[in-house]
């Protein structure tokens, strides 16, 4: 089925041609480089894997609970609006709610693996170059795992949300080599690490479960790639280069943080104007989003701090967000986690299913007893 049977909205163009400049660098330098950056390069090549068969797509989604959480984290919940609907609506709102996420994930991992592709054509060392490329390839896995997931499990699509496709847009069309770096590794990929994060923890199904932490997994590789050599290369900018990136960095967030809204949502379900006003004041109001907005930052705002990003300007503007005190996260101790979590999930399941083939081996062999 093509995907455009899936999209609530309208997708504007089969394709969206955003006009790139800069330089495509060759090096002749094939040196060792950096330890830390070859170390990482060779644990990209060793995790690689195949969703088609690491993830169990036999289990069984309910569109209408994809995550099995409470109603209580839909930003309408308890409203007057969520009291006058009826059940066929509420179970829309769920399946609708997931499907926007879902695709937000999707169109993003397009957008990371494109930005990959450019860091490997634009990065000036070659180290950066190899790393890029594996990257590019956990991408790509990223946005078919996510692609088969709307299309098999909740039936429904999104196209891309205005505030991700302009950050991507003002990502793409710069012209120095370290913007994909700081548009996709530290923004775009470490907002995303913490909403795969969320999810991953509070979903009851197995499912979506396996998904969020297998994509963790490498998604913590790469912003350690992007702090790693934007770190290296901010400690010779001047303070002008540097504001610029700040600016970059400060609107990129706002757009991340606005793209969270969802407006498009509400009429999409058949709201009238009126409802979907009412529905983005919950929005705007909701204690829960409000905090899950404020976890989303958990990533950013220590890795923008790592680079070497972190001026009084800066700091305020974070703090006028308020996300400063995600400062204090430690990145590495995140990564360890994410890595150990989906390493445990395969532990677990790889041994449920080595007991379940002993127990019909044994079954066998009672049988063939009696």
């Amino acid at each position: 089925m093509s995907t455009h049977e899936l999209y609530t909205i309208p997708a504007e163009l089969s394709t969206w041609d955003v006009e790139m400049t800069g330089a495509a660098r060759f090096t002749w330098e094939y040196d060792d480089g950096r330890d830390r950056m070859l170390a990482l390069y060779q644990k990209g090549k060793d995790k690689q894997w195949d969703s088609v068969k690491r993830i169990d797509w036999d289990l069984d989604v309910d569109p209408c609970d994809v995550l099995g959480v409470p109603d209580t984290t839909l930003a309408i919940y308890g409203s007057p609006l969520w009291d006058r609907m009826d059940r066929r609506q509420r179970d829309e709102v769920r399946r609708h709610n997931a499907a926007w996420q879902f695709s937000q994930f999707l169109h993003g991992e397009q957008g990371a693996m494109i930005c990959s592709a450019r860091i490997v054509e634009s990065v000036p060392d070659l180290d950066s170059k190899f790393y890029a490329a594996t990257q590019t390839m956990d991408e790509a896995r990223h946005a078919e795992t996510y692609a088969r997931f709307l299309q098999e499990k909740i039936g429904l699509a999104y196209p891309i949300n205005q505030h991700l496709k302009a950050l991507l847009d003002s990502t793409l069309n710069d012209s120095r080599w370290d913007m994909p770096y700081l548009g996709m590794q530290v923004l775009i990929e470490g907002l995303a690490l913490a909403a795969f994060g969320v999810m991953r923890d509070i979903t009851t199904k197995p499912l979506p479960k396996q998904i969020l932490a297998y994509v963790m997994q490498d998604e913590a590789r790469h912003v350690a790639f992007g702090r790693m050599a934007l770190r290296d290369y901010y400690r010779n900018l001047s303070d002008a280069e540097l504001r610029e990136r700040e600016d970059f960095v400060i609107e990129g967030c706002h757009l991340m943080r606005d793209r969270l809204r969802g407006e498009e949502i509400w009429e999409t379900i058949g709201l009238s104007r009126q409802e979907s006003a009412e529905a983005m004041e919950c929005v705007d109001r909701s204690e829960y989003l409000r905090l899950f907005r404020s976890l989303l930052f958990s990533r950013i705002v220590p890795c923008v701090k790592d680079i070497g990003l972190w001026s009084p300007r800066l700091q305020k503007a974070y703090a006028d967000m308020g996300v400063l005190d995600m400062a204090g996260q430690s990145l590495d101790a995140l990564m360890r986690q994410d890595e150990e979590i989906a390493d445990r999930l395969d532990a677990e399941r790889f041994a449920r299913e080595e007991e379940e083939r002993a127990e019909e081996v044994a079954e066998t062999i009672a049988a063939g007893d009696d």
